[in-house]
């Protein structure tokens, strides 16, 4: 089966126009890895599991050689800033949004992403920043070429590829979260850990960190493989203003070389080099001027400035709070054809964490 897709467009200043390109011209390598009997056996089916339900979005890998340059902040359109707050282009009569908590999170129905004017997708952007994470059930995008898929999500920004998953052939845009039927991931990860929660930021590592992001489901169990969003902006007002003053203006590092490290154990491999990030604890929202927080346990390692146990202490209070609010959370369960947007773009994203749980 291959649980989610994600687009992810990364975002800096503003231009004018769609940014056609992905991080830059990239010459794509004609060569892939061939299909192995596991591979042939999702698209063909068994005995024990049926064909996949969307051949076309299997994972595939280019060349252990293929390499990609390293990442440089862009301009990028922000497409909420254009957008009109009433809405009309994106709820016609007769769809509905429920909110999911009193701050975080609304399921809209009734609507069809791909029917969205360009008017409606700013609409869509200025939504996702006030609301952070929408849900939106029952889409069709499964149904259109992945062509028309990644160009859907380019206009919201210039597309990010990953650095070590796989992607449909052709289309090294699209993040592929894929479990291959049968697989041992959950009673091998359970062997070793009591739980399955990896809270994060999406590539909080990056220097110009992914902005509007699109997670789609095309094919999921009936149960389990939840997502729950933590709201990092009402994390930091519940703060003391003591506390808030003491941490802004302190800065962290985030890296990517834990990640880059398990893709090779898993016999992966790397096309971008590690990298370490330096960014502001807390970021200000540069649509509303709203602070939130910028940390995660997956990939913020130290305070600059602050002794180890100094900045150990501080991070472990801030993941906590984070991971253990309950009351500043939202949890999105998935079916088949769910599409959430969530936003933890620079500068103008709402900043949710967010973890998922294995099934």
């Amino acid at each position: 089966m291959e649980p989610k897709m994600s687009v992810k467009p990364s975002e800096k200043g503003m231009t004018d126009e769609v940014d056609k390109s992905t991080e830059f011209n990239l010459g794509l390598p004609s060569e892939h890895k061939p299909l192995s009997e596991a591979d042939k056996d999702e698209i063909n089916g068994t005995k024990e599991y049926p064909p996949v339900l969307h051949p076309e979005y299997l994972p595939v890998w280019e060349s252990p050689q293929a390499k990609y340059p390293p990442l440089q902040p862009f301009d990028y359109t922000e497409r909420a800033l254009t957008a009109t707050n009433t809405f009309h282009d994106l709820l016609p009569p007769g769809s509905k949004l429920r909110n999911l908590t009193a701050t975080l999170g609304a399921e809209v129905t009734g609507v069809q992403l791909s029917t969205l004017s360009n008017r409606g997708k700013d609409q869509l952007a200025l939504l996702t920043n006030e609301k952070k994470v929408l849900v939106f059930p029952n889409q069709d995008l499964a149904s259109l070429p992945i062509g028309d898929v990644v160009d859907y999500c380019r206009y919201f920004g210039r597309l990010f590829l990953h650095s070590h998953s796989g992607s449909p052939k052709g289309h090294p845009e699209i993040h592929v979260v894929h479990s291959r039927a049968g697989n041992t991931l959950s009673p091998d990860f359970f062997a070793l850990h009591t739980h399955s929660m990896a809270w994060h930021s999406d590539n909080s590592f990056d220097v110009q960190p992914p902005g509007v992001t699109f997670l789609y489901a095309l094919e999921v169990p009936p149960d389990g493989g939840d997502t729950v969003f933590a709201d990092a902006e009402r994390a930091y007002e519940r703060l003391s203003p003591a506390f808030r003053s003491r941490l802004d203006g302190l800065q962290a590092v985030h890296t990517s070389r834990d990640q880059a490290a398990r893709a090779i154990a898993g016999g992966g491999y790397v096309r971008r080099e590690p990298v370490d990030t330096i960014h502001p604890v807390v970021r200000t929202n540069s649509r509303t001027g709203a602070k939130a927080l910028f940390v995660n346990p997956q990939y913020t390692r130290r305070i600059v400035g602050f002794k180890k146990e100094e900045s150990d202490l501080l991070l472990q209070f801030l993941f906590r709070h984070l991971t253990d609010s309950q009351d500043l959370q939202c949890r999105v369960r998935w079916e088949n054809g769910t599409v959430v947007v969530f936003d933890v773009g620079f500068p103008t994203g709402p900043f949710p964490s967010c973890v998922d749980f294995l099934n």
